[in-house]
């Protein structure tokens, strides 16, 4: 029997059913569903009236999926491990999905063109790296709600090619799949999609078979982008299985002016910090834009609603310090206390009493170049201060860019040894982003 979608009941945003007003703005009774409802984390739900029963009665099993496709995470997955935080806060358990198997074959969600195909050494080390973020956020062990980490590659590279497809793709409808965004948006710009990528969403799905057939895991979360593929998964196990199972997604989440979350003129906000220092994490908080503080504050920290409320009230120069504590909260949480004080004292030094601080971000260059002389907008590009020369030049124009805590207003001018001051020559662009230049 192939794999259609449901008549079943799913909570979308801005749903309004007079007929059944739980689809409207339920009123949940499960303290799950509740913490992320008031917190802004639901964009959508299957079966919402039958998982909020489930998770009201007893504890739940729930997972997110996160493929190695770098040595760390970012920021735009924290979001998928605070809902997982979440989940174990009210009493339930986690299950840590790592792809081992489907990084092997990459998941072609919002991709233009494949992935690069990663090795199984380059695959295993990063799953390695990216461990160690979770530690952070979630208690693990053996116990009913202590989270559990497992990789699909386990259960996946056992398959055999042929047992896979008479087991699982008679389940699939090729209709239904060229109806997925994931596929659709790829063919309608005539960007060519793997045999290999069309099959990701099929063991994703099995995926959560899996998951629910050995570790009783009803429940699969993940971004909205991800909502095509989540509804595979609750359609196979409620048809082969017969068993109940639910899915339930975020939203993607952009800052208040449009842009990606997680994403900076310097590249990704990447969560291990051996790729990106606990004073430039402070940072990517602490510049959060003025409509955003109330939501992250929401969503990234865990901080009492009522505090909340009362941060994001502030107006004026009030909501400097209300992005303070969301810079404090967010980088305490996942770096530790100590350096979420370090972050903020280094910057107090810098930015507000025009100092230096060991633990302001460094970009090192060798002194022979120096002596030779950079031009300042390479300077600028190189140290990540700015994403291009040209944006140099538009910064200097401007204003923003400083060397030494004085204005500049020629980006082409060279910077030499004649620079030097205390050891290191000071750039900051704008008022915000701070690194020293050190010639080793």
């Amino acid at each position: 029997m192939s794999l259609e979608i449901a008549d079943a009941p799913v909570l979308e945003p801005g749903h309004r059913s007079p007929e059944n007003p739980a689809m409207s703005d339920p009123a949940f009774k499960s303290e799950f569903l509740k913490t992320l409802q008031a917190r802004g984390y639901i964009h959508q739900i299957t079966h919402p009236e039958e998982l909020d029963e489930a998770a009201a009665a007893g504890t739940i099993a729930a997972y997110i999926g996160f493929d190695a496709t770098a040595p760390s995470l970012h920021v735009g997955s924290l979001i998928q491990i605070m809902m997982l935080r979440r989940l174990q806060q009210a009493g339930h358990k986690p299950i840590v999905l790592m792809g081992g198997g489907t990084t092997k074959v990459g998941d072609p969600t919002g991709k233009d063109e494949a992935r690069k195909l990663l090795s199984e050494a380059d695959i295993q080390a990063n799953i390695a790296s990216i461990k160690t973020v979770f530690a952070k956020f979630l208690a693990f062990g053996d116990g009913p709600t202590d989270a559990v980490m497992v990789d699909n590659d386990e259960w996946l590279s056992k398959f055999g090619y042929v047992q896979f497809l008479r087991d699982y793709g008679v389940h699939f409808t090729i209709n239904r799949m060229l109806a997925f965004d994931s596929v659709k948006l790829r063919l309608e710009r005539e960007q060519p999609m793997t045999f290999l990528e069309f099959n990701y969403m099929l063991m994703q799905s099995v995926d959560f078979l899996e998951l629910n057939r050995t570790r009783n895991c009803v429940l699969q979360m993940g971004g909205s982008d991800q909502w095509g593929n989540i509804l595979n998964g609750v359609e196979l196990i409620r048809r082969v299985d017969q068993k109940p199972a639910f899915g339930l997604t975020t939203p993607l989440l952009s800052t208040a002016s449009g842009q990606k979350m997680g994403k900076t003129m310097s590249g990704a906000v990447w969560l291990n910090a051996d790729m990106r220092s606990p004073y430039d994490y402070w940072q990517f908080w602490r510049n959060t834009e003025d409509a955003d503080v109330g939501r992250f504050l929401r969503l990234f920290t865990d901080l009492p609603l009522e505090e909340i409320a009362r941060l994001e009230a502030l107006e004026g120069a009030g909501i400097n310090e209300a992005k303070k504590v969301l810079a404090n909260e967010a980088t305490r949480m996942l770096h530790g206390a100590e350096e979420a004080a370090r972050a903020a004292a280094a910057a107090q030094a810098a930015f507000e009493q025009g100092g230096l601080s060991a633990d302001l971000p460094t970009h090192e260059i060798p002194a022979g170049d120096l002596e030779a002389g950079v031009q300042l907008a390479d300077l600028m590009v190189a140290a990540g201060l700015a994403g291009s020369k040209g944006e140099a030049r538009r910064l200097a124009q401007g204003g923003g860019l400083r060397v030494n805590d004085k204005a500049e207003a020629d980006a082409n001018r060279v910077v030499t040894t004649g620079d030097v001051a205390d050891g290191v020559v000071k750039l900051a662009a704008g008022k915000k982003k701070i690194v020293l230049v050190r010639p080793t």
